[in-house]
């Protein structure tokens, strides 16, 4: 049996299972055999071709979920090891979702296994195979299944890796919104020598893209960096030289702070589209990850960042940057803050985690668990 208590162990086991989205390769098997052993009630939540776990100990007030995943990118090329052998070398582990997010549930196990369950309240996690892909089928559903079963806790910490350099340094309060955007633009094909035949799409849609372009979207927020609009691609498809294309399509995103939502930006794109592209037959999709998110400042972002600093002597930046995760869906139930290890290898060759971290992230969460739970 492994030792719980000491996160190598676990984190070695789910490494080991090539969990690929959204294959699962008997992980939720294996963390689902450790949190019984730990006196959890645990429920195999299926949906689609996702396997999901959700798991409590105790019924109890206050509810402290753990959220993650373990589903994990593909390993790529490029590394010095078997990305799925769990290697450890000179006191650093090796392999795909070491630390995103395999050592952080494996860290958060061993936190509640150094606690023991004599502790008021009760803990859940929830954790996922569907984060990495297009998380329909995960974390989302799961949250609609909590709530009817009344199981919506009080507060979440989802084990993202969260630090630029070193534990300690940042944990997520919020997240930017992200919006993506596919514009296209019609006229009628015809030939590059006869252009006065033919109506070309480009230049209308150039001037589309100017206009989307002239200016930043805002400075920022108090609490985000400013809102930043990135043309992904454009393209017609068009193999030959000497054809005016009938169709011109462009790709964007834009990841946009608490001065927007997703409506305000649909509603300013289509006016600056109409605007720009004057008598032009275009068409605009739009779909949206997710909106814009703060975390209010409070007792649970305090428990959060006093443990860490008890462990590492840092006061973290409350942070807003980066990308999305699981923590847009979390945020529409209770408080939800993101703190994991180091972010600097995820989704790279190599990725890998010194068993250091491990320990210290054990030791915060343990510190986390007791600040909420016995306060």
């Amino acid at each position: 049996m492994t030792d719980l208590s000491a996160p190598l162990g676990l984190a070695r086991d789910l490494i080991q299972r090539r969990s690929i989205t959204p294959q699962d390769d008997g992980c939720l098997e294996v963390l689902k055999r450790a949190l019984t052993s730990l006196g959890f009630t645990c429920h195999d939540l299926p949906f689609g071709e996702v396997r999901n776990l959700y798991a409590r100990r105790g019924n109890a007030s206050p509810h402290f979920c753990f959220a993650g995943h373990t589903d994990v990118v593909p390993p790529g090329q490029g590394w010095s090891v078997d990305p799925f052998e769990a290697q450890l070398v000179d006191g650093v582990l090796f392999g795909r979702g070491a630390v995103d997010m395999k050592g952080a549930i494996a860290s958060f196990v061993a936190a509640v296994a150094r606690l023991g369950d004599k502790h008021p309240g009760s803990i859940s996690l929830l954790i996922t195979g569907d984060e990495e892909g297009i998380a329909t089928h995960g974390t989302v559903k799961v949250l609609d299944w909590m709530k009817a079963k009344g199981e919506t806790p009080d507060c979440c910490l989802v084990g993202e890796p969260t630090n630029p350099k070193s534990i300690g340094d940042a944990v997520k309060v919020g997240r930017r919104g992200s919006l993506n955007g596919r514009l296209t633009v019609n006229g009628i094909q015809g030939h590059a020598a006869y252009p006065h035949l033919a109506d070309n799409p480009l230049p209308r849609l150039l001037r589309i893209l100017t206009a989307l372009t002239a200016k930043p979207l805002d400075q920022g927020s108090a609490q985000f960096e400013p809102s930043t609009f990135t043309l992904t691609t454009i393209d017609t498809g068009n193999a030959a030289t000497n054809v005016i294309p009938a169709q011109a399509k462009a790709g964007f995103n834009i990841r946009f702070n608490d001065l927007h939502s997703s409506a305000s930006l649909d509603a300013w794109l289509r006016k600056t589209i109409a605007e720009a592209g004057g008598d032009a037959d275009w068409k605009l999709d739009v779909e949206v990850s997710g909106e814009s998110f703060l975390t209010p400042q409070g007792p649970f972002v305090d428990a959060v960042c006093d443990a860490i600093k008890d462990v590492t002597g840092k006061n973290p930046e409350r942070s807003t940057s980066g990308g999305t995760s699981d923590a847009r869906f979390i945020t529409r139930h209770c408080p939800v803050i993101e703190f994991g290890l180091g972010g600097a290898s995820m989704h790279k060759s190599d990725e890998r985690v010194p068993l250091e971290d491990l320990e210290n992230l054990t030791r915060i969460y343990r510190r986390v668990l007791e600040r909420v739970l016995m306060s």
